[in-house]
């Protein structure tokens, strides 16, 4: 639709909030966040970051986890860490840490590779790899199916919808 733009985690998107809010005065602005554990639900969270939206402003909060929208395609997730589908959780919106879920399968992946880049080393204190951006990014990129995963996450299905309706 637009112009991406990463912000390299959610302390950097928060503080540019405000800068977006402007500009959405103008023109649509759709910004995503995770929730993490920063709120007890999206709405007072969304309320806290952003008391007066302008007209222009979507602010869309994953509920925990953007990782929970890639956990909802059980089917292709399993695919591709090679792991059985039975072993991705059932209801993905309601893991308060969906990247450690993402991890914890990719520990138990019949690909070394896979492992190696998505798993922090052992003694490590990253919570990932140092390949998971650039892999988990592939994987939604080449694989991941939104329309399939909505079925799954109610908060991707809301996000979707709203992205939507910017369309028209």
């Amino acid at each position: 639709m637009g112009t991406v733009y990463p912000m390299g985690g959610k302390a950097k998107l928060d503080a540019k909030l405000a800068g977006f809010n402007h500009a959405a005065r103008n023109a649509p602005w759709f910004v995503l966040r995770d929730l993490d554990q920063d709120a007890a639900c999206a709405p007072a969270l969304v309320k806290r970051l952003l008391p007066t939206p302008a007209k222009g402003m979507h602010l869309r909060i994953a509920v925990h986890q953007g990782e929970s929208w890639l956990l909802a395609d059980a089917e292709r997730i399993a695919t591709f860490l090679g792991v059985p589908v039975s072993s991705v959780p059932p209801a993905p919106d309601t893991i308060p840490n969906a990247k450690q879920a993402l991890v914890n399968l990719a520990r138990r992946s019949r690909s070394r590779e896979l492992r190696a880049a998505l798993v922090p080393a052992e003694g490590s204190t990253a919570s990932v790899g140092k390949q998971y951006s650039t892999v988990v990014a592939d994987f939604t990129r080449d694989a991941w199916r939104p329309a399939v995963a909505a079925s799954r996450s109610d908060s991707l299905a809301r996000c979707i919808r709203a992205l939507e309706s910017l369309g028209r």
